[in-house]
């Protein structure tokens, strides 16, 4: 084994162990004794349910990291790679037909790796704490509708890509780089209008005090607010949500029907005004100005290390090519995409920290969104008492508990 293959083994390895380890502190750091905050939010019951739907899912993520270890393992070592590359080469496709293949059954492969377990998570583990609300149809159905949409955008983009590294030369990643940013923002900007209502039905909020409420708000921070919409989340799960999608003239809040259900209009404009405190602070342009810096970067290290025979004889691989140097430098890249992924979580827990300042400060009401969280940390079962390390590794939001202290500790005017 080259240079190559230990750096890519290591990385699995380690990646697994920092898992296991991380899942381990994490249930150790459970509690028997409910936080004083949550006092009159749980009961005993309730709270000990919190704590098995973590060692539950904690459990059966370990399982789903096993499988997934040992099938990549076993397909590498027993020369997977390069026998299903001989398959697709005798077929006699056009080089990117080939490669789309390649890359297709693959990607295939995992898929149907893991649908075992997303309906075994979604129809025995949610099911069983009561949050599943998705029928067999509509599980079929999103499947269904997200494998058409990955062969009608994703299959086009990968084989304009697989074009741009095959026939340009040195500047195929800039070229590379600027197609797939400009796709992206394309897909960002008509989501929320046509992809997204593929999977949830968009209506927008019926007049009412609610509504006049969050126009009187949004008009007092200056916000050019084009729509707030209410989605038929509950067609899936009891849990509720609210997030900011698109752009432009694009762009919506998007809450949940089992939101509105559970929440005054004093915590949904809490909660509203959270989400407008991410685009007031420039957290979303900031967030997709990383995402297309960090798309640049790997571009360019891909045009670097694509073309290393080491790569492909780490995977025992006859022929170089491509499609297939795309799949390895992807593995190559993992200790990079860890370390991003480590850093992206520490600004988006800062991030949040600013919207709930923002909201707490325009609303002059810390007290409905405290509210408003706790309802949605006991309706979601979320895990109190996270390990600081589990947090610091996983957590993309600060800790329920750390997020309401900080709150408390704010001085408004």
């Amino acid at each position: 084994m080259n240079i190559y293959g230990i750096i890519i083994l290591g990385t699995l390895l380690f990646e697994f162990i920092l898992s296991q380890i991380a899942d381990w502190l994490n249930l150790k750091n459970m509690s028997a004794t409910l936080p004083e905050e949550f006092k009159s939010f749980y009961d005993d019951e309730k709270y000990r349910q919190s704590q098995e739907y973590t060692r539950t899912y904690t459990r059966f993520g370990f399982i789903v990291d096993v499988v997934d270890l040992v099938a990549i393992l076993l397909f590498w070592f027993l020369g997977g790679f390069n026998w299903l590359d001989n398959i697709v080469r005798g077929f006699d496709l056009p080089l990117i037909w080939t490669g789309l293949l390649y890359m297709g059954i693959l990607v295939a492969a995992k898929s149907i790796l893991s649908l075992p377990f997303s309906i075994y998570s979604t129809f025995v583990i949610e099911e069983s704490f009561g949050f599943n609300k998705t029928t067999v149809k509509t599980f079929i159905l999103d499947r269904l509708k997200g494998l058409v949409l990955g062969v009608l955008i994703g299959g086009p983009l990968m084989a304009a890509v697989l074009a741009i590294f095959t026939y340009i030369g040195s500047s195929a990643w800039l070229v590379g780089w600027g197609l797939v940013t400009a796709i992206s923002l394309m897909i960002s900007y008509v989501a929320p209008t046509w992809i997204l209502p593929l999977f949830n039905k968009f209506e927008p909020l019926e007049d009412g005090e609610l509504k006049d409420t969050i126009l009187s708000y949004a008009r007092s921070v200056d916000y050019p607010l084009a729509g707030v919409y209410k989605i038929d989340g509950s067609k899936r799960s009891t849990k509720s949500n609210a997030f900011f999608t698109g752009f432009g003239k694009n762009k919506r809040i998007a809450l949940f029907d089992t939101l509105l259900e559970k929440h005054s209009i004093k915590e949904m404009v809490a909660i509203l005004a959270h989400e407008i405190g991410h685009y007031k602070k420039k957290h979303i342009i900031r967030q997709l100005l990383a995402g297309i810096v960090h798309t640049g970067i790997m571009f360019y290290l891909l045009s670097i290390f694509i073309s290393h025979r080491g790569l492909f004889d780490a995977f025992y691989m006859e022929n170089m090519s491509v499609y297939a140097g795309f799949i390895f430098f992807g593995m190559l890249y993992s200790p990079i995409e860890l370390l991003l992924s480590i850093g992206s979580n520490i600004l988006s827990r800062r991030n949040e920290y600013q919207a709930d300042r923002f909201a707490c400060e325009t609303t002059g009401d810390r007290d409905a969104l405290i509210l408003a969280l706790k309802k949605l940390t006991v309706n979601n079962l979320s895990n109190l008492t996270p390990h600081p390390f589990y947090a610091f590794l996983t957590y993309s939001h600060p800790p329920m508990l750390r997020r309401i202290k900080a709150m408390r500790e704010l001085k408004l005017a």
